[in-house]
């Protein structure tokens, strides 16, 4: 799926729109707690600045369902850029109308203008066409560097790139295209996926996709409990999603068993009486889950198998924490997991975690840069896994 980027149209003296994923979670005081997204933008605005463009910035902050919210503002973020960016960044607290036209207009070479959080439109997830075309206004030709937005139809991602003849991916876009599709493609061999969290429902479709594709797929997390159940062991009160135990059950059938089986499930859990730090919790074998416990994260015998399978591997995507890492006592999993993962990229064995948690997790242990790739799309990159069409990527130009 090859697309034109930035380099590869003429952007001097123009006007780039451009959505951008400052979605960055704040303190409870309004301060940015993690500026990882807004450092993740900074190639392509930069670029764009340096070449002779200015650049208007969309993007969202949280979910304000179509109102103002001051406290999702994106005036933080632009004070932010402004630290970050050597070039003279701009604020707006709106997104369109003829005070926003001025502004954009009046930008010089090199400026960079961002506007207020998208979504206080109710426009913007509808993906109505004449907010749409109201940001079609403020540039000449469209860039969508927002990858962690990019398997959303939005008016800012999908319906205003239709406005433009000149629609391009950002270096963020690229690159994780470039690696994800290369998942797919040509991975070098064994192919492990290592797939957790809580609910199995939002991993099915992944699951079914990579097994035609990987070698190995090793489950953890709360999903592993449905897994369980469609192969008739006892769950006690662990998380379950009835209604998927018949496809579990599918497909572990079509992964088979014994030395060639493709789907590692845990040997051992740590199980505790509610899902609660501070509550009594122990160590038992898969099948001998308490009738009225609950399983709370891998155990040290399956961290040993799924450690066996990794240490194999020549390429690994990993998303989904093992356990509820949010707590302590079952956050050994997870991190043990990911230290593994770190341990194994230092040996030239290509690695990409893909989002959410899991990135939690690199980050909380300072793994984030011991391995090969971190996504910035959670839910895009897992959509993408799953062979899905993504809308903010299929409407740009093609190459070639």
């Amino acid at each position: 799926m090859r697309k034109k980027t930035l380099r590869d149209i003429e952007i001097a003296g123009r006007k780039i729109l451009m959505r951008v994923d400052f979605n960055v979670p704040l303190t409870k005081d309004g301060d940015i707690a993690d500026d990882t997204r807004i450092r993740a933008a900074l190639e392509s605005i930069d670029f764009a600045a340096k070449k002779g463009a200015s650049v208007i910035l969309m993007s969202h902050l949280g979910r304000p369902k179509g109102a103002v919210d001051p406290a999702l503002s994106l005036k933080v973020v632009a004070y932010r850029l402004g630290e970050l960016i050597s070039h003279p960044v701009r604020f707006i607290e709106a997104c369109i109308g003829e005070e926003v036209e001025k502004k954009a207009a009046s930008l010089a070479p090199g400026e960079v203008l961002l506007l207020e959080n998208v979504r206080f439109y109710e426009g913007e997830t509808k993906n109505d066409q004449v907010f749409a075309r109201q940001l079609a206004r403020l540039g000449d030709c469209f860039s969508n560097d927002a990858f962690g937005t990019a398997h959303r139809a939005h008016a800012s991602t999908e319906g205003v790139a239709h406005l433009f003849d000149d629609r391009v991916a950002g270096f963020l876009m690229e690159r994780e295209l470039e690696v994800l599709e290369g998942l797919l493609a040509e991975p070098e061999r064994p192919f492990v996926a290592v797939l957790g969290g809580a609910k199995v429902s939002g991993k099915i479709g992944l699951v079914k996709n990579l097994l035609d594709r990987v070698d190995r797929i090793v489950i953890g997390g709360g999903m592993a409990y449905t897994f369980f159940k469609a192969v008739g062991l006892e769950v006690g009160r662990s998380l379950v999603d009835e209604e998927y135990i018949p496809l579990c059950r599918e497909l572990m059938e079509k992964a088979g068993s014994g030395k060639e089986r493709q789907i590692f499930l845990p040997v051992d859990c740590i199980v505790a009486s509610e899902a609660d730090n501070d509550v009594p919790h122990k160590t038992v074998s898969t099948g001998d889950i308490p009738e009225d416990w609950i399983g709370v994260d891998i155990g040290e015998k399956t961290i040993e198998v799924f450690k066996e399978e990794l240490v194999r591997a020549r390429t690994v995507f990993w998303n989904g924490p093992m356990g509820i890492f949010e707590m302590p006592n079952y956050a050994g999993g997870t991190r043990k997991i990911a230290k593994v993962i770190a341990d194994i990229t230092e040996e030239g064995v290509m690695t990409v975690v893909g989002g959410g948690d899991s990135v939690a997790a690199l980050n909380q242990l300072h793994l984030a840069d011991k391995v090969t790739h971190v996504s910035t799309g959670g839910g895009a990159s897992l959509e993408l896994l799953e062979g899905k069409k993504l809308p903010g990527v299929e409407v740009l130009n093609d190459s070639g």
